[in-house]
């Protein structure tokens, strides 16, 4: 007998819950946690993916249209009327002839944020006009009429998939993070501030701010910095000088990157489609780093509604800042601040962005399910790989050495390309959900990947050969080494250059269920989990020594630990208004140890390592163990 098919109203409410978070929503989803008590219910810490309600009504309506057109008569069969989830279906093989009603601002921006798209489904035109703004859950209306009833259905399926693709991307994107009694958190969409909310933070800190005269680094004008002591987060017992907090963004910053020559010059962007190139001053020998001067701001980098900023990557001699967008235009900038190029190739947000070692090539990987390799000096597309099929994204590069590179994507495959072929050399296939981030070892020997499955991959990558030439058993996907222990979605990988004389090569990863942990790259195992976060993990990154490891999280708390005893060293708290820590960039260079760490909060800031006292004990302590 059938298992029967059980449908509980805490599933129905769980769904419903997730729709509004998505929506914006947000009092009416309260209000259902707080009456159907959802924080009680066994359904309510499962993971729930953006739009899922709407693929749930949208394969709904692709059964009802199977079911009135069963019969494969001459009307069901050249039936041209629409289905809804609200009015009866009747049979008609007439054109639809009433005009949708426009769907008012407040509506389509809605909408919109359950889509994870700035327009409708539909790509936009030459012209830059919307083509469609409904989403078609059945026929597109241009089916000739004899197509079978299963292809009609089929192409259904199709779009619907399509959808589902889109919604399934923009859900890699990180979290907003409200503050919830129960913790309940999913890996949604970063919003922008609403109008009603009130960013008291910003208000107070304002109050503290005092104007010095400064000169700006880049133009030589004299402009009015302003410098400000952040308030103290409840139990953070940090001197707050130790961190300078950079105010000149208007929303949510995602991404950081200090310049690999220029030590002073750190790029900064945000969701407004702003990136600023600060000139940070050298930390003094005594005392605190005083307030930069204004920075260079590269405003409107955008002009779509929805242009946040995904990626920052410096080319390696400083000169070149490759630019992500979700409004899929790959900009190129000079180290002054100056458009070098741009370019529309690709039809989908731009994910990621890497420069060649040698910086002759750039990379990007983008949700249209391609990679394309861009000749740096000559600003022009060499090749564009489409190796991620059925729709699937791209979503992240990462080079092998100055020839060939690795793509992975959300078709839960990594393949292998070099510069002068037009198809892949190989194909690693192994995870069992959507690939989150690759990265290569500092020898290029072995490529790591996270992925939403839960775990990590280590592949050797030293050995490579078509899969035609292959001998079982000799190929690289044979030797995997798996990382198994994390309960979430896998977020961030990073590779550590240091390690105990004797030892293997050690990797961290993060995760969606709060915790880090450290690996033993070449035996799979565990050597410590890091717990002391209470919501995702976002960020992760290695000193650039390999000493240390930090961590950033949707809770606002920054923790840094010591990669060889696996101790907590040092904790900062971003505050209570809008937390959560974003992306983190290391710099050591010329006496200079500092992080720069990307926050909800529209603020970067710039924490001094050498003013922190416990760093200098262990860096004391180790380089005494290593004298003797």
């Amino acid at each position: 007998m059938a298992t029967p098919i059980v449908i509980c109203s805490d599933e129905i409410n769980c769904l419903i819950y997730s729709y509004f978070q998505d929506a914006g929503f947000n009092h009416s989803a309260f209000a259902l946690r707080s009456e159907g008590r959802l924080q009680s219910s066994p359904y309510f810490s499962k993971h729930i993916r953006r739009g899922e309600l709407i693929e749930l009504l949208t394969k709904s309506l692709l059964y009802l249209e199977v079911e009135s057109h069963w019969r494969g008569d001459e009307l069901s069969t050249n039936c041209r009327s629409s289905f809804s989830l609200l009015e009866e279906h009747v049979c008609s093989t007439e054109e639809p002839t009433s005009i949708p009603k426009p769907v008012d601002e407040l509506t389509s921006r809605r909408i919109n944020a359950v889509n994870g798209t700035s327009s409708s489904v539909a790509r936009p035109s030459k012209n830059g006009q919307a083509l469609d703004t409904k989403v078609a859950v059945r026929r597109d209306g241009t089916a000739s009429s004899d197509t079978p009833v299963h292809e009609q259905v089929l192409n259904s399926q199709k779009q619907s998939l399509a959808t589902s693709i889109l919604e399934g991307a923009n859900s890699k994107r990180k979290t907003s993070p409200v503050p919830t009694d129960d913790g309940h958190v999913d890996k949604r969409q970063r919003r922008a501030s609403t109008d009603m909310d009130v960013d008291q933070a910003a208000s107070q800190s304002a109050e503290r701010r005092e104007d010095s005269a400064s000169y700006d680094g880049f133009t030589g004008e004299k402009y009015v910095t302003k410098a400000y002591v952040r308030p103290q987060g409840p139990g953070d017992k940090t001197d707050p000088r130790v961190a300078l907090m950079l105010a000149g963004h208007k929303s949510e910053v995602f991404v950081c990157a200090f310049n690999p020559i220029y030590h002073n010059l750190l790029a900064s962007g945000s969701k407004d489609s702003v990136v600023n190139l600060w000139n940070l001053p050298d930390p003094p020998a005594e005392g605190f780093a005083e307030a930069p001067n204004l920075p260079i701001a590269l405003e409107q980098i955008s002009k779509a509604e929805q242009g946040d900023l995904t990626s920052l990557d410096w080319n390696p001699d400083g000169t070149l800042l490759a630019i992500g967008s979700y409004d899929s235009i790959l900009r190129v900038c000079s180290v002054e601040g100056g458009v070098y190029f741009t370019h529309p190739q690709h039809q989908g947000p731009i994910f990621a962005t890497r420069f060649s070692k040698n910086g002759a090539w750039l990379l990007t990987a983008s949700l249209d399910g391609t990679t394309c390799l861009w000749h740096v000096k000559e600003k022009r597309l060499q090749r564009q790989y489409r190796c991620h099929k059925g729709g699937h994204c791209c979503l992240d590069v990462e080079w092998l050495n100055e020839e060939t590179f690795a793509s992975a994507g959300a078709d839960q495959r990594i393949f292998i390309m070099r510069v002068d072929e037009d198809e892949p050399i190989k194909m690693l296939h192994g995870h069992r959900d959507e690939i989150n981030q690759i990265r290569v070892n500092p020898s290029g020997t072995r490529l790591a990947s996270c992925s939403d499955d839960g775990t990590a991959y280590i592949w050797r990558v030293d050995n490579l050969k078509r899969d035609a030439d292959e001998i079982p058993g000799l190929s690289a996907s044979d030797h995997v080494v798996i990382l198994r222990g994390h309960t979430h979605s896998v977020s961030t990988i990073g590779w550590c250059v240091d390690k105990p004389t004797g030892a293997n090569e050690m990797i961290a990863t993060s995760s969606f269920d709060g915790t880090a942990r450290l690996w033993d790259s070449v035996t799979g195992q565990c050597l410590h989990t890091f717990k002391d976060h209470k919501r995702p993990l976002y960020a992760l990154e290695f000193s650039p020594d390999g000493r240390f490891l930090a961590t950033g999280s949707g809770d606002g708390w920054l923790h840094i630990y010591s990669s060889r005893s696996y101790t907590r060293l040092f904790s900062w708290f971003a505050g209570t208004e809008k937390p959560g820590v974003f992306e983190i960039a290391w710099q050591e260079d010329q006496g200079i140890n500092r992080i720069a760490v990307a926050l909800e909060c529209r603020e970067v800031a710039v924490i001094d390592i050498s003013k922190i006292d416990v760093f200098q004990q262990v860096l004391e302590k180790e380089n005494l163990l290593l004298g003797s």
